[in-house]
């Protein structure tokens, strides 16, 4: 049985891990909150960009792009992919990290050609570990999402693509379902298809035409590489924010297996100490007790 000392010790202990997983929760809340922050401002430009691509599809007919599939999918697409894994630079976040690991494992069971784009120290250092090659590691891209790195990501993308180099560029991430459950996606970045940019029967269009300068296949390329970097920020700030969740949901389940030990411990200890106190005592009465006769039985001698 533990001594009174050692379950205090312990209690000390817990206490100052309970400090740092409370200050851990409060931290990953505050970041994610900014982070949401940060994509609402950006979004209404980016679904500007998203109804300027419809508007160039229902304006014109014919208009193609490279990054836009052809009508008929093909059953079986060829080539090599390019995957995207947005994973975190640390872990203490629940199973964030191993979701996103397995969904990109699966993939390269099913094609082993796929070339890997990591985003995230611990994808890096998994990958690395299991002797899996990686075409390039985006480091400090996770903890951080910006525009400028989403280009920067974009661009070494679709480069890739532009030179043939892959037929389709994959994004796996993690996005916070419902506000508060995390869902792992494994989402096709591009090509895109055109119904994906189809206009529905409820939404407002513009029909005034328009003039594009110097094509509407410049045009339509152009606003198609600002939407793709667009969607790899969404994408990078969707995992920042689930990451953050996770750690949140991991966090707070620390703090009240803390709460729960440290009010078992705190009885223990009550009980131990109250078990000396008596012994104590005890051992006091028997003392004064032996003493007591001891005296009397002198007194008799006399």
């Amino acid at each position: 049985m533990a001594t009174a000392k050692e379950i205090r010790d312990h209690i000390v202990s817990i206490k100052k891990t309970h400090k740092i997983t409370k200050a851990m929760y409060l931290i990953s809340s505050a970041k994610m909150s900014r982070a949401k922050a940060d994509l609402d401002r950006t979004r209404p430009y980016f679904n500007a960009l998203q109804a300027e691509i419809k508007r160039i599809f229902r304006t014109v007919e014919d208009a193609d792009s490279p990054y836009i599939y052809p009508d008929v999918l093909p059953t079986h697409p060829n080539g090599v992919f390019a995957c995207l894994v947005i994973t975190a630079d640390k872990g203490l976040a629940g199973s964030y990290n191993l979701n996103v690991i397995r969904e990109a494992e699966a993939l390269l069971a099913e094609h082993p050609a796929t070339r890997l784009f990591v985003v995230g120290d611990y994808g890096r250092r998994y990958f690395m570990h299991r002797s899996i090659p990686i075409e390039t590691d985006f480091r400090y891209s996770a903890k951080n999402p910006t525009m400028e790195k989403a280009r920067e990501i974009c661009n070494l993308l679709l480069s890739e693509f532009n030179a043939g180099a892959v037929s389709k560029i994959i994004v796996i991430y993690t996005d916070v379902k419902n506000g508060l459950e995390i869902e792992t996606r494994n989402v096709r970045l591009i090509p895109f298809h055109k119904d994906y940019f189809r206009t529905h029967e409820n939404e407002k269009t513009v029909t005034v035409p328009f003039e594009f300068m110097p094509s509407v296949s410049a045009v339509l390329e152009s606003i198609m590489q600002s939407y793709i970097s667009g969607y790899i920020y969404s994408a990078l700030v969707d995992s920042f924010c689930s990451e953050q969740q996770a750690r949140m949901t991991a966090m707070d389940g620390a703090n009240r297996n803390a709460e729960k030990l440290l009010g078992e411990l705190s009885a223990q200890y009550n009980r131990v100490r109250q078990s000396a106190i008596t012994m104590s005592i005890t051992e006091v009465s028997a003392g004064a007790k032996a003493q007591k006769q001891n005296s009397g039985g002198k007194r008799e001698k006399q």
